[in-house]
């Protein structure tokens, strides 16, 4: 384990010999060296030898001896870095375990009480049955704390004496919530508790409203902790605002602040939502910091707030943030959020989005502690990440596109939108937006020469229902095959219009996608990117020498096994210079899933690819999407684009947005479709192409002329109908795929390694020209073996590198290629067999 300082100090000022004996450093040569290894750990000898030059005092001391020392130090190092690790594990393990032991406490009681409550029942008849509640919050955290509960009818007025009432009841119910027994709470599903997890997270069960509660153990201070929950509009996205309308100090040495919050809408479909509310924040008598809030009714006869325009007053029932001090630095903090949102105002089919637990923990609970543990890890770390970018200012980007996607979203009149209508043949809602402070920001960030002459901003967007489809497939698909539904032509006009004043739209283009990763959350659930549109032409005159287009964009919700998370895609065009504080204008994706009531299915749920096979993106193999006894799975998705146009083309630019999200929602539903397990069959399961006969039919065609020009089976199969050649193509071990004998070859069909030594799906096989995948040396060896494809029927191909439609390299150790005759022997395609791939 680690070595004392005094320990490392004498070991760094000798060095072993080979007869055994020791040679003791100076401290000079010591400092020396030091140097040396902060700014190079790993010297070459070119670099070691360099040293005794520059360095006198090292002159006597062999090369060999420095290159030991440089072994010692580096093992030092190692060994240190290991005994911090575990001490860090260490203490979040008993932390974690004194966690434990409080929830197992808890359920005690719980039991307990039940226990009670059930021998209560047993004897008394249902006549007179009294039903008990537990009012007693004597747990781990509370006992020996002397929190008076408030009289049996205490006043309840807007004065001081009045809040104080209201806030020490709310104290009370808040701790029975957050370590006693009040609410039913059941393990979040797919939770695990550990030193690496985010905490125990549960979920209500029978309660009013909706609840959820978080245990955690956070590397920041109770104040420090405090004060980020506080400001919630900067870790809860949907958080439009948070007013303190008054602060009332009370006698105890705690505050009452009066707050008036409003929440977006997460879809075109449902109105926001207002509350408003007490906060307490106190400090207990055992040094724990507490926060407390709780909405303020007219039956508790407070101080009223009437009700807001385009928002529906919501509840928030005894919630907060219990944070205690922990061993040897960082807190220990108990969520609670209990809200009742009004489900009755949304649309029924919505409404499931209203009454979920896990919605609700996703959404808000493990938003917090996500955040908290985020801005921990941060300060940990060096302060500049990728691109220079420190992590506050990454952080600072992903919120202002959220935020500005929330604000398009909503179009609320106080910020400057006005509708402008629809043209009654769909639901795409179309909203301008020409107030100055909106546009402000897309008129004076650019430092580069270019003026921007545009004066409005247009939104297009809409919301559509989605059946049988996984939101973070579908997500992952549409992020990484933007041309599947994007077009180059918008891509132009919108990062041209808000540079360099508005551009002629072109013909089609070819261009290439790649993403360049910026910043990611130490749980991988949001990814914050850049995404390059290569030979991409802004205008006419550059139509001969298109130019790149930068995208900064904002991926999360893309785990399978996230119960109740919503899957954005949000992008906006930034300049070359990409500042901190360059103008967003962002547009894009929001898929909700509505099936609350499927939630407790298990999260280690697997597939049968044998019954199923995949058109999904590749690496899904195991969770992708529901089997047909798990009923269909819905979702919302919402889609939301925003545009700069000056003021005299806005009929033009109104007709071009509603024609493109139009063109995105036929472009998704078809994508839906394909990656849907709805058409599985009710033996083979097949989808759709591959279920069909004529998928059948090429599977045979491809097997007979492999055998024809080979001689051997291309299957290890013992015979069977075509249905169990197709399913034996598809899981055969190398990547098989055809193309079609055109002058610029595209793919049609791939087996599973195929698809995903591509990286692609089934649906996007279509696009991928057959040039596109080989390099250099690859395409050359191809022509010098095509004729010899086309007139002997097969060709066998050197191993080499091709890459796939994401750009990475994959080896191959060799490849085969032959022609797939049909049944009159006609030459129906070209099959590609590449053995033992891998990506580099």
């Amino acid at each position: 384990m680690a070595m004392s300082c005094k320990e490392s100090n004498k070991a760094s000022s000798v060095v072993s010999l080979d007869n055994g004996k020791y040679v003791r450093y100076t401290p000079e040569q010591v400092d020396a060296l030091e140097r040396l290894y902060h700014e190079c750990p790993k010297p070459s000898s070119i670099r070691r030898q360099q040293l005794i030059r520059e360095c006198p005092i090292l002159s006597h001391i062999e090369p060999k001896q420095i290159k030991v020392w440089f072994q010692n130090r580096r093992c030092r190092e190692k060994q240190r870095k290991e005994a911090s690790r575990l001490q860090t594990v260490n203490r979040k393990l008993s932390a974690m375990n004194k966690l434990l032991m409080e929830e197992n406490d808890r359920l005690q009681k719980q039991v307990s009480q039940l226990v009670y409550e059930n021998s209560y029942f047993r004897q008394r008849t249902p006549s007179n049955a009294l039903a008990t509640k537990d009012t007693s919050c004597d747990s781990v955290v509370t006992s020996g704390q002397k929190h008076h509960l408030t009289p049996q009818h205490p006043p309840r007025d807007a004065s001081p004496a009045g809040l104080l009432s209201i806030a020490e009841e709310t104290l009370t119910e808040f701790l029975s919530k957050a370590t006693g027994t009040a609410v039913e709470w059941v393990q979040m599903p797919g939770m695990k508790p550990g030193p690496d997890s985010i905490g125990i997270v549960a979920i209500s069960h029978g309660c009013s409203g909706v609840a959820a509660r978080a245990c955690g153990l956070v590397g920041l201070e109770p104040t420090r902790v405090a004060e980020i929950l506080k400001d919630r509009p900067s870790w809860f996205r949907e958080c439009r605002a948070v007013d303190v309308v008054n602060v009332l100090p009370t006698a105890n040495g705690g505050t009452i602040e009066l707050l008036y919050m409003q929440l977006y809408a997460p879809t075109t479909l449902a109105p926001g939502r207002d509350f408003w509310l007490l906060r307490y924040m106190s400090v207990m008598e055992d040094g724990s910091l507490v926060v407390c809030e709780r909405s303020l009714s007219n039956t508790q006869n407070g101080p009223s707030m009437p009700p807001v325009q385009n928002f529906v007053r919501a509840e928030m029932l005894p919630s907060g943030y219990l944070v205690r001090p922990c061993e040897g630095g960082g807190s220990i903090i108990h969520i609670v959020d209990h809200l009742n949102l009004e489900p009755w105002s949304v649309p029924e089919v919505l409404r499931p989005l209203y009454e979920s637990p896990t919605v609700l923990a996703q959404k808000i609970t493990m938003a917090a502690l996500r955040q908290l543990r985020q801005i921990a890890h941060d300060i940990s770390q060096s302060s500049v990440s990728n691109w220079g970018r420190r992590p506050a200012a990454l952080r600072a980007l992903s919120h202002r596109l959220s935020r500005g996607f929330n604000e398009a979203l909503n179009g609320f009149n106080d910020e400057g939108w006005s509708l402008i209508g629809n043209d009654g043949m769909d639901d795409i809602t179309i909203l301008v937006n020409s107030n100055p402070d909106k546009l402000m920001g897309l008129n004076i960030s650019f430092t580069t020469g270019y003026n921007s002459i545009c004066n409005s901003i247009l939104c297009a967007k809409a919301s559509m229902l989605l059946q049988n489809v996984a939101p973070p497939i579908l997500l992952r698909f549409l992020r990484e095959h933007r041309s599947e539904w994007a077009d180059n032509d918008v891509d132009a006009y919108s990062a041209a219009a808000v540079k360099i004043g508005a551009c002629n739209f072109l013909g089609p283009r070819d261009g290439g996608q790649v993403i360049l990763p910026l910043a990611q959350t130490i749980e991988h659930e949001e990814m914050l990117e850049v995404i390059k549109l290569e030979g991409v032409a802004h205008s006419t005159e550059e139509a001969m020498m298109p130019r790149d287009i930068l995208l900064l964009q904002l991926c999360s919700g893309m785990d399978e096994n996230a119960v109740g998370s919503c899957s954005e895609l949000i992008f906006a065009p930034i300049d070359a210079t990409f500042a901190d504080d360059a103008p967003l204008l962002p547009s894009g994706f929001r898929i909700i899933p509505l099936d609350s009531g499927k939630e407790a299915s298990s999260p280690n749920r697997t597939l049968d690819l044998a019954s199923a096979l995949e058109t999904g993106t590749a690496g899904n193999k195991s969770s992708n999407g529901l089997s047909n006894s798990s009923g269909a799975t819905r979702s919302v998705m919402t889609i939301a684009f925003q545009f700069a146009f000056e003021s005299h083309m806005q009929d033009s630019v109104a007709s071009m947005a509603r024609q493109y999200v139009r063109s995105i929602i036929s472009s998704v539903q078809r994508v839906a479709l394909a990656l849907s397990p709805s058409h599985l069959g009710p033996h083979a399961g097949l989808r759709s192409p591959l279920g069909t006969p004529e998928a059948h039919t090429l599977a045979r065609w491809i097997c007979q002329s492999y055998r024809g020009y080979m001689g051997v089976e291309l299957l290890k199969t013992s015979g069977g109908g075509s249905e169990s050649i197709l399913k034996a193509l598809w899981h055969h071990s190398d990547a098989i795929m055809c193309c079609s004998m055109k002058a610029l070859p595209v793919f049609t069909f791939a087996n599973q390694a195929g698809v995903d030594m591509l990286e692609t799906t089934l649906v996007a096989l279509q696009d991928i020209p057959l040039e596109k995948i080989f390099d250099d040396h690859g395409r050359k060896n191809l022509c010098s073996e095509f004729p010899q494809i086309m007139n002997q029927g097969f060709a066998s191909l050197q191993g080499g590198i091709c890459l796939s439609s994401m750009g990475r390299p994959v080896s191959y150790e060799r490849a085969v290629a032959w022609k797939v005759l049909n049944e009159e022997d006609n030459a129906h395609c070209i099959c590609f067999m590449f053995v033992n791939w891998s990506f580099v």
